[in-house]
């Protein structure tokens, strides 16, 4: 049967601090449910917010939506991110996404599990890591 997921009809919640530095707000949109993998929120940073190094077992979608922001790779220099950008990270990719310094960002973020597993959090990014212009 159809289902359909209204707008608010799922409480919000704060990026936990262990995995974001800053403000960033989750809005789940839908989660995974079987035979489906696939799971997706819509993610907002305040401005200088952004996620840990991560990775994801079968790679991430981010479609933006709204404001400025940075992707990263490991090993890579940053890359500027606009509304109506996708990014396309592979799986197993260790990077980080999140706002500029001074504009928030809100972006779709679509994820599939691999043995009920979505992301694997990492390390903190740093200060001189998120440096970016």
């Amino acid at each position: 049967m159809t289902k359909i997921y209204q707008a608010g009809s799922q409480a919000a919640y704060a990026g936990p601090e262990e995995w974001f530095t800053g403000t960033v707000r989750v809005d789940p949109l839908f989660a995974a449910e079987e035979p489906a993998r696939t799971s997706g929120g819509s993610v907002t940073f305040e401005p200088g917010a952004r996620t840990a190094w991560h990775t994801h077992p079968l790679g991430q979608r981010l479609i933006v939506t709204a404001g400025f922001g940075y992707v990263q790779t490991w090993g890579e220099p940053a890359r500027e991110i606009r509304p109506g950008d996708v990014v396309s990270i592979p799986p197993h990719e260790k990077h980080w996404h999140g706002a500029g310094p001074t504009t928030a960002l809100t972006h779709i973020a679509l994820q599939e599990a691999q043995d009920g597993k979505v992301v694997e959090w990492l390390e903190k990014v740093t200060d001189e890591q998120y440096g970016v212009k």
